[in-house]
């Protein structure tokens, strides 16, 4: 069984959340937008098989947050060293790490991750990675700090990372995060029940 399951995660803050959005929507909107989104996948996350259901936040929880979901404080600084520090605070053993910015991601999709393999990697269409597992989480700094963020070569340098590692690499399914109003649109075309996509058309409706 996975030790920890994460979601990496801001409190759903206007202002601070899914600003791409607010091309189309207001950011109280696209606030609530992302809320729906994180909450859908703690859903997902919440059925995957583990001993510890970890939320690394940036932000505070509120009332929204579901229980059964450990929260550990994100550290300051760059995507890079807030996952690696993050991973490296969790009780040793394996570790399977999502973001938020996919609400159709589903259970089945997490479960496939790591079941003889060093690492898993679900690589995103836009260039990035959607999910990052380690089957020991302490070597995080090593295996993460320092790959670029945030760009279209941030899931090839990571996967590069694990494989100079010697790691046996595990690759999930390519999936589409939700950054533009266009991501939103495809993905709530995509997942027409999840309450991203009903957030999303209530927003731009």
């Amino acid at each position: 069984m996975l030790t920890t399951m994460v979601v990496i995660a801001k409190e759903p803050v206007p202002g601070r959340v899914k600003t791409r959005l607010t091309s189309r929507v207001s950011p109280d909107a696209a606030a609530r937008v992302a809320m729906a989104s994180l909450l859908d996948t703690l859903d997902e996350a919440a059925r995957v098989p583990a001993e510890r259901h970890v939320l690394l936040l940036a932000g505070r929880p509120g009332l929204w947050l579901p229980s059964g979901w450990d929260v550990v404080p994100q550290t300051d600084g760059g995507l890079d060293h807030r996952i690696a520090t993050g991973l490296a605070k969790l009780p040793t053993g394996s570790a399977l790490l999502v973001g938020m910015d996919t609400p159709q991601l589903t259970a089945g999709l997490l479960a496939n991750g790591m079941p003889s393999y060093d690492a898993c990697l679900g690589r995103a269409t836009d260039g990035g990675f959607w999910a990052l597992g380690l089957s020991d989480s302490s070597l995080a700094p090593e295996l993460v700090e320092g790959v670029p963020m945030s760009t279209d070569r941030t899931g090839a340098a990571q996967l590069e990372r694990l494989n100079d590692a010697g790691l046996r690499v595990q690759h999930l399914s390519e999936i589409r995060d939700v950054d533009t109003p266009a991501d939103a649109d495809a993905v709530a075309a995509l997942a027409p029940t999840t309450r991203f996509a009903r957030a999303w058309r209530e927003a731009t409706a």
